[in-house]
């Protein structure tokens, strides 16, 4: 069933489909930091957890795949937004080939980094129960007056022209809508409120079909706002165009700021020669054909997030709903 929302307000700005990727992850962390007492101390956990597992003070105790159930919430107010299932499924079979390593184009990467690639050993379905057990196809749709919206979490809210979270210690939340402001996609950082915890994409840079337009066509938005939501930061570590920041992975070389379009190899920055920037990494800024990596450095961040603030969804790997998921059965992890 669609739900319908009125409301006097037009939403955020432009809506244009965007040309150039923008990320909306920091512009919410650094709000919440200024909010949230209790998400600064969320944050400063699981910071120090992350970097138990990046020394090898912990080490990762799951040995399964774990299969993340996804609920996809369309908020459209044209037609065209109104994106199709098949759109939807496209999406989630490019984080599954992402995620697990098994995308063709990790060919792209040049050999000096071949050894570093990681198969994360996440998989993703639409949900097949709904929070209160009954059958779903993972799919909510809600139309709106809303124009577009921005990173002030709108869209997550029904009662603001969105659509409220699915409990999100149980599910991955995707919100899909028309993003202004250049906006591609934005999440939210572990350690948030629960009630917006997730991921939103613009329609037009979502999955590989419908209304997903170049050079964000090939899915690789959900995949770079998953990684945000799963702890990873920005590959140049969000500094501006500076060497200072860092993503907290050390086999990530340090960079002077994003990537942008489709760069030739080497790019240098930062003293970084002979092989230069990762620009080929999931969580740089360059166009979906460009991205075709996470790090092993990486995947040990993601594991410390899984077994931390996002412990709850291994459980859930373990309940009856994963029975329908696609790679029935306990699968090992990838060694």
């Amino acid at each position: 069933m669609v739900e319908k929302f009125e409301s006097k307000e037009s939403g955020e700005a432009s809506p244009e489909a965007p040309t150039k990727r923008k990320c909306g992850v920091m512009e919410v962390h650094r709000r919440l930091l200024t909010e949230s007492a209790s998400y600064v101390r969320e944050r400063n956990q699981i910071e120090n957890l992350a970097l138990a597992y990046k020394t090898g003070l912990r080490a990762v105790s799951r040995t399964e795949i774990v299969r993340i159930p996804v609920v996809v919430h369309v908020v459209w107010n044209k037609e065209e937004q109104d994106i199709s299932d098949d759109q939807i499924q496209s999406q989630i079979d490019v984080l599954n080939e992402d995620f697990r390593k098994l995308n063709s184009d990790i060919s792209q990467v040049p050999s000096v980094w071949s050894n570093l690639t990681a198969d994360l050993g996440i998989e993703f379905f639409l949900a097949t129960k709904d929070p209160d057990g009954n059958p779903t196809t993972g799919i909510t749709r809600t139309q709106t007056s809303a124009v577009s919206f921005g990173t002030n979490d709108k869209v997550k809210s029904t009662s603001a022209g969105g659509k409220d979270a699915w409990p999100t210690d149980r599910y991955l939340n995707i919100w899909v809508c028309q993003l202004g402001g250049g906006l591609l996609g934005y999440a939210q950082f572990p350690g948030g409120p629960a009630e917006t915890d997730g991921v939103v994409v613009t329609h037009t840079g979502f999955g590989t079909t419908g209304t997903a337009k170049p050079p964000f066509d090939k899915g690789r938005t959900a995949t770079h706002e998953v990684g945000h939501w799963l702890d990873l930061f920005h590959i140049w570590g969000d500094d501006g165009t500076g060497c200072a920041g860092t993503d907290e992975v050390d086999d990530t070389p340090n960079q002077g700021g994003p990537n942008y379009g489709s760069p030739g190899f080497p790019r240098i920055s930062c003293n970084n020669a002979p092989d230069g920037d990762m620009f080929m990494n999931y969580m740089d800024y360059v166009d979906d054909k460009c991205m075709v990596m996470f790090t092993q450095g990486q995947a040990t961040r993601i594991n410390a997030c899984l077994e931390g603030p996002r412990s709850s969804l291994l459980t859930a790997a373990e309940s009856a709903e994963m029975e329908k998921a696609p790679s029935k059965g306990k699968v090992p992890m990838p060694r």
